[in-house]
């Protein structure tokens, strides 16, 4: 497998190390786990990853909706919302932001792989590569 880098954006830190557990173990790289907006897009733009892991709750000023609105914006990185949260309107506004997949918490292991998986492939199918 080549070197895929994910960025984990978890506001919970136990979580985000829970998370970063499971993906190393499926062979990604995880560059950093962030808690807020801002941290993000900086992470973004340093270590640049094939795949941005993102809550919708952040720390700070931005949630995890504006943050993935933004990355994709300036940085054509495909996000994965991996959230408690599904009511509609959270819901209604990630969907603006064309996520490659939206997985409630708790998440089986093997969901969040084949989501990563297919949204991998579908980011390098859409670039021609």
């Amino acid at each position: 497998m080549e070197d895929i880098k994910i960025l984990v954006v978890e506001d919970e830190g136990i979580i985000g190390l829970n998370i970063k557990k499971k993906l190393k173990s499926f062979g990604y790289t995880v560059p950093a786990i962030v808690a807020t907006g801002e941290e993000a897009i900086k992470m973004a733009e340093i270590t640049f990853p094939d795949l941005i892991l993102m809550d919708v709750r952040l720390k700070g000023d931005m949630d995890g909706v504006q943050t993935a609105g933004e990355i994709r914006k300036i940085f054509d990185i495909p996000v994965i919302y991996l959230t408690a949260y599904s009511d509609d309107e959270v819901l209604e506004r990630a969907k603006k932001t064309e996520p490659y997949g939206y997985i409630v918490k708790p998440f089986k292991a093997n969901d969040l792989r084949s989501n990563i998986e297919i949204a991998l492939y579908r980011h390098k199918m859409e670039k021609g590569m």
